[in-house]
């Protein structure tokens, strides 16, 4: 093979990337099959010249004299994230000597897994928290429901059958009990699946949550949109969606309102200076939230292409897995108006402070003035924000302050 050849194609809990070969030469082992599930920095295969010998175990360091190994991309930009962690948050020690991260001592702790019991894939042997999960696994705990229907039925239960915290629920326990040719289907979740499972139930297991609701007057989104689509299609501007207005009016309240463009830390708030916008995109593999630095930034015409570019980027599965990870964004919006959706609560990417929903547009009667009601179009806006951070009426302020920004949009073609 030559430089630059794929290799293979990886998924990891983000997204799916294609590994390129860094060296030429011929493939001499390959430590994994299809399918298989590898530790961030762990080896592959190695590549080296015919007949070149290959230790039986794989190391973590190149060896020049027993072929090149080959790491994955993802891995190495995992392992910046672990020593970045460890230089802000130092490791807890355990008993035994290891190490182990903060998050991974609390999850022990509600778990009730003995820590020197567990074996560390981080760096060094840290222990992480998905090391205390799959610890969790192994020993099975039943919730009392679950206990005493497998005592009952007689079922076991297998180590992909266990839930998001490690325990088994009755749930779980009875659907071990479903005989074959019964009229269900057991689809395995997916990596990415699992990582959004657990992300979610970790907001709202670790965060107070709250939701306010409001609309906004369209009627200048949709004179913008429609201006613009006439003149997309004549080809003298960009095709500047409904989506792209809101979001340059997310980024200019936020401006207004920097105590929602935050990191809640525990003991202390992170305020950003510049608007870092996640945006949810839907994509084969599930919920992606790509990030745009800088936002701020940007005109709308600007930002209407560069939103373009990351959703096209998560689709196809090569976005920087450094710009889809929750603390890269200060803030989020996710849209669902395209589903017909009027309502919703959207769910807080931890450590961010609120997340914007954006509904579909309705029409409603209102007061046109003079006496007259007329039927008006209101897009509808869902602010959820951590309550440890934000309090009630600046929440309403700021939800208010987007809501004036849709309504007073303007754009020069």
């Amino acid at each position: 093979m030559n430089k630059g050849d794929v290799l293979f194609a990886y998924e990891t809990d983000k997204a799916s990337f294609e590994a390129e070969s860094e060296t030429e030469g011929i493939l001499i082992r390959r430590l994994f099959e299809e399918g298989d599930e590898v530790p961030v920095l762990q080896i592959v295969a190695y590549i080296g010249k015919e007949g070149e010998a290959v230790p039986q175990e794989s190391t973590q360091t190149k060896d020049s004299k027993s072929g090149d190994p080959v790491v994955s991309r993802e891995s190495k930009i995992e392992s910046r994230e672990a020593d970045r962690i460890a230089v802000h948050s130092e490791s807890v020690s355990a008993t035994s000597g290891q190490k182990i991260s903060p998050r991974a001592k609390n999850r022990a702790a509600s778990l009730g897994i003995q820590i020197s019991t567990i074996q560390g894939t981080g760096p060094n042997g840290r222990i992480m928290d998905q090391d205390v999960l799959d610890a969790a696994k192994s020993t099975h705990p039943l919730n009392p429901l679950g206990k005493e229907i497998r005592v009952e039925d007689k079922l076991t239960i297998s180590s992909s059958e266990i839930g998001l915290d490690g325990r088994i629920s009755s749930f779980d326990v009875l659907s071990a009990g479903q005989m074959a040719g019964d009229d269900v289907e057991i689809i395995k979740v997916s990596n990415v699946r699992r990582i959004i499972a657990q992300k979610m139930h970790e907001s709202l297991q670790n965060s107070a949550q709250l939701t306010h609701h409001t609309s906004a007057d369209a009627r200048a989104l949709l004179r913008l949109r429609s201006m613009i689509k006439t003149a997309s299609e004549k080809g003298s501007v960009e095709n500047i969606t409904i989506n792209d207005m809101v979001c340059y009016s997310v980024i200019r309240a936020l401006k207004e309102h920097p105590n929602a463009n935050c990191h809640f830390m525990g003991t202390s708030i992170k305020k950003f200076r510049k608007v870092h916008l996640g945006v949810a995109i839907d994509t084969e593999r599930g919920l992606m939230v790509p990030t745009l630095k800088n936002a701020d930034d940007l005109t709308l015409r600007e930002l209407s292409v560069q939103l373009k570019t990351l959703a096209s980027a998560c689709k196809k599965g090569n976005i920087d897995p450094e710009l889809i990870a929750s603390e890269s964004a200060s803030f989020t919006v996710s849209n669902l108006g395209a589903y017909g959706i009027e309502i919703f609560t959207p769910v807080i990417n931890l450590p961010q402070v609120a997340i914007l929903g954006v509904n579909t547009i309705i029409y409603r009667p209102a007061d046109l003035g003079n006496g007259v009601f007329g039927f008006i179009p209101f897009i509808g806006l869902s602010l959820t924000y951590d309550h440890r951070a934000i309090d009630g009426a600046p929440a309403s302020a700021f939800l208010r302050e987007i809501k004036l920004e849709i309504e007073k949009l303007s754009f020069t073609l």
